[in-house]
């Protein structure tokens, strides 16, 4: 049996702001926005070549705004993710490398020599601070 994550929940203070973030400036695809009652109100993006989108709105969760922490995309270039996000006018952190094969949690600066999968990173927030990391997977 599958199980496929299909909809992740993010807490949001600002639902038009939030909205406006993910998809002017992170550049999801926007799905869907539908509110039937002012209490209740779901927006839903995907990021670019996902199978799994992202939800929040009004109504969804009671976790506190921003409290989404380390959700991660994998991308298959890490710089053209860095400069994509720059030049969309996302704040996103500088790119890291894992210091060494036998990982033991210490990073350097720049993207990782050998390529290696899951070994490059780079991080961004969205307006209520809930964190991505960017993770490169060639």
């Amino acid at each position: 049996m599958d199980f496929r994550i299909e909809v992740l929940t993010l807490p949001v203070g600002d639902v038009d702001r939030a909205l406006r973030f993910y998809v002017d400036r992170a550049g999801f695809a926007l799905d869907v926005d539908y509110q039937p009652t002012p209490s209740f109100r779901v927006v839903q993006v995907t990021p670019p070549g996902s199978a799994a989108s992202v939800q929040f709105g009004l109504g969804l969760t009671d976790a506190a705004p921003g409290s989404a922490r380390a959700n991660y995309l994998a991308v298959p270039d890490i710089e053209a993710a860095h400069a994509a996000l720059s030049a969309r006018g996302v704040s996103v952190s500088a790119v890291r490398h894992k210091a060494s094969a036998d990982w033991q949690g210490d990073f350097v600066p720049g993207v990782d020599p050998e390529r290696r999968p899951y070994a490059s990173f780079l991080d961004f927030a969205d307006p209520d601070g809930n964190t991505w990391i960017v993770q490169e997977k060639p």
